[in-house]
């Protein structure tokens, strides 16, 4: 079952471009995020890992067992500007967790595979 979208597709781009091009507005930082959260859940869809956005946005993801209760074993989480820049491919998944960044925990909490949805 694929995931059910909010953000329009276009307006969801936009975002992302306006984004990129260094509008940092509340109201286009959030349709990005939640746009591209949305997107990563259509691409690897699955319940396996938790993706967090605070206080933007919230999502499950990749194949493999499904977590119904209490805090997932997978976890990710990091700033808007940070998941925005892994998304568009401005900053590398390792570099993010090396640097503190983002914080990953659980086996399947390794998202370099996903991303960036943008390749340049």
């Amino acid at each position: 079952m694929s995931a059910r979208r909010r953000i329009d597709i276009a307006d969801g781009q936009a975002a992302l471009v306006a984004w990129q091009n260094g509008d940092t507005a509340r109201a286009v930082t959030a349709t990005a995020v939640r746009y591209s959260l949305e997107e990563l859940a259509a691409r690897a869809p699955g319940n396996s890992v938790e993706v967090r956005v605070p206080p933007f946005g919230v999502t499950q993801c990749i194949p493999g067992p499904r977590h119904t209760r209490g805090t997932p074993p997978n976890v990710v989480e990091c700033d808007a500007g940070t998941w925005l820049a892994l998304v568009t491919g401005q900053t590398a998944w390792a570099d993010a967790v090396e640097h503190g960044q983002v914080a990953a925990s659980g086996l399947r909490a390794d998202l370099s595979a996903e991303l960036p949805l943008q390749r340049r």
